[in-house]
């Protein structure tokens, strides 16, 4: 089936789903992009809808082979106007779809005994969560609590992550649940922030940890400070206050790594 038409019911209901409000109400959203179809897929998400257009690169006519054979969808073909309708992106991806909202529950997640966790607290921009859960998932972490800020499953989350948001145990919840958790599995803090002497390679990151991260231009509360078993701070030498979220998040993320690895014998 070829829709053509902007106002198409279809296009017109996939395309609300770039608002935040429109995949709260329906518990659907939006997935654009062979790659990160593909792992939704493997992840085990339901997909409920599915687009292309033309034409399509071998990795998205992969994509929709796997979409219309294995899953037995109908992926519909898009004009030019109803993909750029649908899609978020400046040059659309070939391949879209819709798929039902994973709502995974941070009260039954258990933590392994050496657990490494990131917790992202009040983040505003949805690229910036995208890129902090690619740096945790490359960096091996157990899982990402995200407290409060940007929908997980903002386009530019799941652009920014490849698609590694639906593979990562990642549970979103406010912020006093997401610390109550932490305290009620015994968990260290360590805070994120420029206010401390201790630079984050001299403390230790080993055994069960929480690296929690603010937002760039206000930080950490006073309630996270209070609550850290440990503050630490990324030095910096040039003229710049700040780092990206994200940067900050792979340098403590492979830092913890690094102290992980086994020492060789004297």
């Amino acid at each position: 089936m070829r829709i053509t038409s902007t106002a198409n019911p279809r296009i017109k209901a996939a395309a609300e789903l770039k608002e935040r409000k429109n995949r709260e109400r329906t518990g659907t959203f939006l997935i654009e992009g062979a790659r990160e179809i593909e792992r939704a897929l493997a992840a085990g998400l339901e997909v409920i809808e599915a687009y292309c257009g033309e034409p399509l690169s071998p990795e998205e006519a992969r994509a929709v082979a796997h979409l219309s054979r294995a899953l037995g969808l109908e992926v519909h073909e898009l004009s030019e106007a109803a993909l750029k309708k649908i899609s978020s992106r400046e040059h659309p991806a070939g391949v879209l779809a819709v798929a039902r909202m994973p709502r995974p529950s941070l009260a039954a997640f258990q933590p392994s005994s050496n657990a490494l966790l990131l917790v992202s607290v009040g983040l505003e921009k949805p690229g910036n969560l995208g890129a902090l859960l690619r740096s945790a998932d490359a960096a091996g972490a157990d899982a990402v609590l995200v407290a409060g800020g940007v929908d997980l499953y903002s386009p530019q989350v799941i652009r920014n992550s490849t698609g590694v948001v639906f593979s990562l145990p990642t549970f979103a919840a406010p912020e006093q649940a997401v610390l109550d958790w932490l305290l009620q599995h015994n968990i260290p803090i360590v805070a994120t922030t420029p206010h401390t002497h201790q630079t984050y390679w001299d403390v230790d990151l080993r055994g069960p940890v929480a690296i929690v991260l603010g937002t760039e231009h206000q930080g950490l509360s006073q309630t996270w400070l209070e609550r850290a078993a440990r503050k630490v701070r990324i030095p910096m030498q040039g003229q710049a206050d700040s780092l990206n979220v994200s940067v900050t998040a792979a340098l403590m993320l492979y830092e913890a790594v690094r102290q992980r690895q086994p020492r060789p014998l004297p």
